[in-house]
Parts: structure tokens; sequence; C-alpha cells
């Protein structure tokens, strides 16, 4: 359950790099950057200890599906960025695959 753990701090990482990305403003704001930087290098760190027991593929799909998702949400609760109904319900398809692959696939170590 250790990869678990280190697969959602690799998400919790991933998407507070990502929400950085927008202050950096093209990299040119160093502390913006420097935090963006050491989150995505925590992500990736954390990303390469679970697809040592996980099939990268699948380690790949959940951290990008949970990635997308909580983005999307940060994106419309913090800067005021507004889904039309296809971004939602294609935002919508990839949170139903995710859970799939949790629930469902044998690919996934449970």
């Amino acid at each position: 359950m250790l990869h678990y753990l280190l697969l959602s701090l690799a998400i919790a990482a991933e998407v507070i790099a990502t929400s950085f990305l927008a202050k950096t403003e093209g990299f040119s704001k160093p502390l913006p950057t420097l935090m963006c930087l050491g989150f995505y290098a925590i992500a990736f760190a954390s990303l390469a200890q679970v697809v040592k027991v996980m099939p990268v593929g699948i380690a790949y799909a959940i951290w990008c599906g949970a990635g997308i998702v909580l983005v999307a949400g940060i994106g419309w609760l913090y800067y005021g960025q507004r889904l039309d109904l296809p971004a939602i319900i294609g935002i919508g398809f990839i949170l139903v695959g995710t859970v799939i692959i949790n629930v469902f696939s044998k690919a996934v170590s449970h």
C-alpha cells in the first residue's frame, strides 16, 4: 500500500506544481519558478518509485487522470477558468476511466 501513498504524493505534488506554473509567467518569476520545479521534482521522484511495483501505463493513467481533474478544479476555483459542457463531460470521462482502472483492473495491485 506504500505505492498508493507515493502515488498520492506524486499526484498532489504535480497538481501543486502545475498550479504554480501559471504564476511563473514563463519562468520569469524566481520564487514561483522554484516552487513549480521543486514540486515537479517531488512528483517525478515519487512516480519513479511507484512504477517499481505498478505497471507504468497504469500508474501514469491514474497520475494523469487525477491530475487533470484536480487541476481543472483549481483552475475553476482559483483562476476563474470556466469550463463549457464538452470540457466537463470530457473531464468526467477521465474521472470515470481512472475509477474503473482503480476498482476493476487486475493490472493494479490492490
